[in-house]
């Protein structure tokens, strides 16, 4: 019941004949209609704490965006580093590694931060109507950046959070916020700078005329806007203090029993300071203006429902061990290249199946039923497996944040692909 419940459902989220929220509602009926997982079990799920740690995110967030501090940093960068072509790419790597610890929605970062691209490249001659090498470099490196700083943070796609559950549920393993930003921020870091240098030197090498300005005083448009916001607010200021104190309870998790004596888990310190943000007088929200994402809880809580069901039955194990006597592939396997399967699997799934979501409650249970059917540590492939989820660089409808790239018209379908896959 659980397996055929799971592939409807897994039809309709790729074909979409339904929206996907609602495919995740049906799945968690028939799960209980059908006797294939318990109705507390099912509706526990909307209750896990990765739902919870994504109601509170975009809180923060919202928070983010209704100050302008946001607004504030991505103009301060550009105006800061914007007279030079390799320094500008270079800052807005750096506000995306920064935006993306607050802001959890890709497609949000994206928006935002389009209208400051736009005014960047005209200001370099990167128009849609005779796009250059810095264009190209600009927008395309600028998609890297979205969606490679997305994994570096565990808070950084709703994708992370959930493939963080499944992996303490199914595998009885705890990642902590500070060993997802310390195993993956490195390699975003050395990423980021590879995209940096690849692109400006040999897939789309600058010209010298393209690494300076074309538009005279183009950058005093800019630190007008900054000017025009005037001093920083006392808003700013507040949002500021709220998200440095979450911030510093999540990178400081493993502290907190020698420090308090109990520990704040990263649900709790984004509660608290989306309480403060919400007090009346004290904080910064109103209710009304927490943009929450509610189908994304609950095609959430859905597809965590089916994926605990899949483990908590041994349909999941069943699945895996039946495709693996059918290949021939039993205990004495080697670990690495089982590693190098599932990374390439997971890493080019995306060219299939676009949403980072789906994709997780896809793959990761079975990532960790094959590292547990061949007896090798499931943390070993589920984080790995994890951290590549986000990496949706290859073609403009991998992802939404590649979409609103794509739109500008600075770049080709062939640019984003021989760029992606290189990368």
């Amino acid at each position: 019941v659980v397996i055929a419940s799971f592939a409807l459902a897994l039809v309709w989220w790729i074909t979409e004949p339904i929206p996907t929220h609602l495919t995740s509602l049906v799945l968690m009926v028939l799960l209980v209609f059908f006797n294939g997982w318990g109705e507390d079990d099912v509706l526990h799920t909307l209750g896990n704490s990765v739902i919870w740690l994504n109601v509170l995110a975009f809180i923060l967030a919202s928070m983010l965006v209704k100050t302008q501090l946001a607004k504030r940093m991505a103009l301060m960068l550009v105006v800061r580093w914007g007279h030079s072509a390799t320094q500008i790419l270079l800052a807005f790597f750096v506000l995306n590694l920064v935006l993306a610890a607050f802001i959890p929605a890709t497609a949000a970062r994206a928006a935002m931060m389009l209208p400051i691209l736009m005014v960047v490249a005209a200001i370099y001659g990167a128009t849609r109507e005779k796009p250059n090498q810095f264009g190209r470099n600009l927008f395309l490196q600028n998609m890297h950046g979205v969606d490679f700083c997305s994994s570096a943070y565990m808070t950084g796609s709703n994708a992370n959070l959930i493939a963080v559950a499944f992996i303490l549920s199914m595998a009885g393993e705890r990642v902590y916020y500070t060993d997802w930003l310390f195993a993956n921020l490195p390699v975003v870091a050395l990423s980021m700078l590879a995209s940096w240098y690849i692109g400006t030197h040999f897939i789309f090498r600058l010209s010298p005329e393209e690494k300076r300005p074309v538009v005279p005083g183009g950058l005093e448009r800019l630190r007008e806007k900054l000017v025009e916001m005037g001093p920083v607010s006392g808003a700013e200021k507040k949002a500021m203090a709220i998200f440095g104190v979450v911030i510093l309870l999540w990178v400081s998790d493993r502290l907190h029993m020698r420090l308090f004596g109990f520990e704040v888990t990263a649900v709790m310190a984004a509660f608290l300071g989306a309480v403060i943000a919400l007090t009346p007088r004290l904080g910064l929200l109103k209710w009304s203006e927490a943009d929450v994402p509610w189908h994304l809880m609950l095609f959430s809580a859905g597809a965590y429902a089916g994926g605990l069901a899949l483990n908590d039955t041994g349909a999941a194990r069943w699945l895996v061990g039946s495709l693996f006597d059918r290949l021939h592939i039993g205990p004495g396997v080697g670990f690495w290249p089982v590693y190098i399967a599932v990374i390439v699997v997971n890493m080019f799934s995306h060219i299939f199946f676009t949403s980072k979501t789906m994709r997780t409650l896809i793959f990761i249970p079975f990532v960790i039923a094959i590292a547990q059917t061949l007896g090798f540590h499931p943390l070993a492939l589920a984080l790995p497996a994890a951290f590549t989820i986000d990496w949706v660089i290859t073609l403009p409808i991998n992802a939404k944040p590649n979409v609103i790239q794509y739109s500008t018209g600075q770049y080709s379908v062939l640019d984003s692909l021989k760029f992606g896959l290189v990368m």
